[in-house]
């Protein structure tokens, strides 16, 4: 029987022996016998220690939505769908071995879960799968499909990462402090946001170029159009508050009857440049928030107040130029979300960007850790919702919701803060940076 301290000074070795042999150590140390496999094994051959190491040891590009925009307007020249499969090759390997060298410092237990071991696992598959065109440039068609084809696999690969690390780690607290969780997930989540951003920026701007339209688009159609790939360069973000709004509130309305009113006052009509994504996940991850405070308060005839505010030195229409296009649009907007729903204690105030933080007791959040977010009723609804788009019931009561929330929005600059007044209500103010004259 291991000891924990002897536990946390085994790392992982990276060896073909471990990566078979780590399910059955975790299963021998843990006593929690586990039928998951190690997937994509045939692929580690083309891996060697000193090339994730030589990767890893480069410095990671900071990732700015001018570079996602650089390209200019679909639909895409040849040439410049080259520049962005060149540029996408540029950054991933480096993105994924940082990523690879950090799983392998965890403790020896910890990686060996079948969750975590999973995720290595994929990080390592898709590393393999880039590796042969770091080597040379795209310059043909055949070899930008094959490459894109690739993209398109290594989204697929991760699309589940965040639920499934959710698992492992929930699944070894007692072998890892909560700090060392936070920290691991924090860095590790705000590098994933990028890594997929930039692998799905070039797949779209791929289906959008001239030499992939087929003729399902006319020019006509990109003119009237504000997208470039997944960027939307005249985002309202009030559009956005109404669409999750409705979202929100009928998942309330189902859960306990009622729906507080929301009223959005301020600039409507602000327009700006970013990831309608990301900030459709903030928005509802915050307004959640804001919607069980004020129903569970007793408060649900109080209107929840969002405030949209400009920096008031930039016109709203100013165009930002890059390369080939111009961008109407703000440096940035500053949304307030208020509500009258009692505030937050004191005692949970500190906790609340710490991952797996979670106001649910224990048997809750396992029973939803175990049944993949439809558990036994014990879980509020409310917390089912964890993203936008797929998979988000898997996250329910992980209590990863608003410290991913912070992560989407610090992402390209901008930050959540929350003032509480307890006994009264909670201003949450979430800054966004566009692409004006500070982004």
């Amino acid at each position: 029987m291991l000891t924990r301290p002897a536990t946390l000074r085994l790392r992982y070795l990276g060896s073909v022996w471990h990566q078979k042999a780590a399910t059955r150590a975790y299963a021998a140390l843990t006593g929690e016998p586990s039928a998951q496999t190690w997937p994509h094994q045939s692929q580690f051959g083309n891996i060697h220690d000193d090339q994730v190491a030589r990767l890893a040891a480069r410095p990671l590009h900071p990732l700015a939505l001018a570079d996602l925009v650089r390209h200019g307007r679909p639909p895409l020249s040849i040439e410049a769908l080259f520049s962005s499969a060149n540029f996408t090759i540029s950054l991933l390997p480096i993105r994924l071995a940082h990523r690879i060298q950090a799983l392998r410092n965890l403790p020896f237990i910890v990686v060996s879960n079948p969750h975590i071991a999973q995720i290595y696992n994929n990080y390592v598959h898709s590393l393999s799968t880039l590796l042969p065109y770091q080597e040379r440039r795209i310059t043909n068609l055949e070899d930008e499909i094959q490459f894109t084809e690739v993209m398109a696999d290594l989204v697929q690969t991760h699309s589940n990462t965040i639920p499934t690390l959710a698992r492992g780690f929930l699944e070894c607290r007692r072998y890892i402090s909560p700090g060392d969780v936070t920290r691991f997930l924090d860095e590790h989540l705000r590098a994933r946001i990028g890594t997929r951003l930039i692998a799905e920026q070039h797949i779209a701007l791929h289906l959008s170029s001239k030499p992939h339209n087929d003729g399902v688009s006319t020019s006509q159609d990109y003119d009237q159009s504000s997208y470039i790939g997944v960027i939307d360069t005249a985002l309202r973000p009030a559009e956005i508050i109404r669409h999750c709004e409705a979202f929100v509130g009928e998942i309330c309305e189902l859960k306990y009857g009622v729906r507080p009113t929301l009223v959005i006052n301020g600039q409507l009509d602000a327009r700006m440049t970013h990831v309608p994504t990301h900030l459709e996940y903030i928005i509802t991850e915050l307004l959640k928030n804001a919607f069980r405070a004020t129903v569970e308060s007793g408060k649900e005839r109080e209107p929840i107040e969002v405030t949209i505010a400009a920096p008031p030195d930039v016109p709203e229409a100013a165009s930002v130029a890059t390369d080939s296009t111009s961008l109407p649009s703000i440096p940035g907007v500053t949304i307030r979300i208020r509500d009258r729903g009692g505030g937050i204690s004191p005692e949970v105030l500190p906790n609340i960007w710490a991952y797996s933080f979670t106001t649910f007791a224990d048997e809750d959040v396992m029973d939803v850790g175990n049944n993949g977010g439809g558990g036994n009723g014990n879980v509020d609804a409310l917390n089912a919702i964890s993203g936008a788009g797929g998979n988000s019931s898997s996250l329910a009561g992980l209590g990863y919701g608003l410290p991913l929330g912070r992560a989407y929005a610090e992402h390209f600059g901008g930050g959540v803060q929350v003032q509480s007044l307890w006994g009264w209500g909670t201003d949450v103010y979430l800054k966004l940076k566009g692409l004006g004259k500070s982004g």
